[in-house]
């Protein structure tokens, strides 16, 4: 699941989380952690321009930051950055923070990388907004290198460039997961062609079918024989009656019949999905995440 408190764009967002922090961020990861969660995920805004703050907020904590205070409180959960615009920096600078965060919590990063949307946050950092599809690209194959099993990683590209600089500690995982987020044309190609995984970005379910079938098809054409993980976003959860309007998207009801909503999405290929539940409170959505692995997350596999 994607965590709250940490990004409070106005689409999603909960009323609660205006006035919560740390507290509040921690016993959630907890509850994640405890009840067996595959993983919880941080995403990543450096700064949000005037003209888009009403909508997307200015509340985006930094995901390497996030995720590793999140790490020395966790044991098994998996630690993702959904997405971090690793083109806004230097691989290298990249490299080491996650391969630090891997090391730190032994081996539970998922990397997952997209190409960002906002204009100005590139302008501010003179990174090249146009040329942010090219730019990610390349961070991907410098990633692949610099997190890596070399001390000393090499990459030669258009924009970056390096040899003979050492990076120590190493991720404690062979091979980090990189996962791509996305889901406009660039990004299922990237996804299929340089990516452990796919984070489709707001599918529905009558999409997704044909978006799968075309990254495999790109997988298969570049001639890519490990398996990809495919990913999907459920549609907002409450297990049970809500005695409040949690929206018409929403699914509802009982255990049962929530598992055999959510069954459609294997049968489409999807190889994990992430959950977001609605609540009015840090103790009604801790409660629903316990409810749901009880009663829902069994009937799934």
């Amino acid at each position: 699941m994607q965590l709250p408190v940490q990004s409070q764009s106005s689409m999603y967002a909960e009323g609660w989380e205006k006035d919560a922090g740390p507290e509040e961020l921690g016993e959630i990861a907890r509850v994640a952690d405890r009840t067996g969660f595959a993983y919880i995920a941080c995403c990543d805004h450096v700064a949000i321009p005037r003209r888009l703050a009403e909508a997307m907020s200015t509340v985006w904590y930094d995901p390497v930051a996030t995720l590793a205070h999140l790490a020395a409180i966790t044991e098994n959960v998996r630690l993702m950055s959904h997405v971090a615009i690793v083109g806004l920096r230097h691989p290298l600078l990249s490299a080491k923070q996650y391969a630090t965060l891997d090391h730190l919590s032994g081996g539970r990063l998922i990397l997952g990388v997209g190409a960002g949307h906002v204009l100005e946050e590139f302008e501010a950092l003179g990174v090249d907004f146009a040329r942010r599809g090219p730019i990610l690209d390349e961070t991907i194959d410098a990633l692949r290198a610099a997190l890596g099993p070399e001390e000393y990683p090499e990459h030669t590209g258009e924009t970056f460039a390096f040899k003979d600089l050492g990076q120590l500690p190493r991720p404690a995982q062979t091979r980090v997961p990189l996962w791509v987020g996305g889901s406009s044309p660039a990004a299922v190609r990237r996804a299929a062609t340089r990516a452990d995984g796919w984070l489709p970005q707001g599918d529905p379910r009558d999409k997704l079918p044909a978006q799968i079938a075309r990254l495999k098809r790109l997988r298969e054409e570049a001639g890519i024989a490990e398996p990809v993980t495919i990913g999907a976003i459920t549609e907002p959860l409450y297990v049970g009656e809500p005695a409040w309007s949690v929206g018409r998207r929403t699914l509802t009801g009982k255990p049962d019949a929530l598992a055999d909503s959510l069954r459609a999405y294997a049968a489409m290929g999807v190889d994990q999905i992430q959950v977001r539940f609605r609540s009015r409170s840090r103790a009604e959505l801790t409660g629903q995440m316990a409810a749901f692995a009880a009663d829902v997350a069994p009937h799934l596999n």
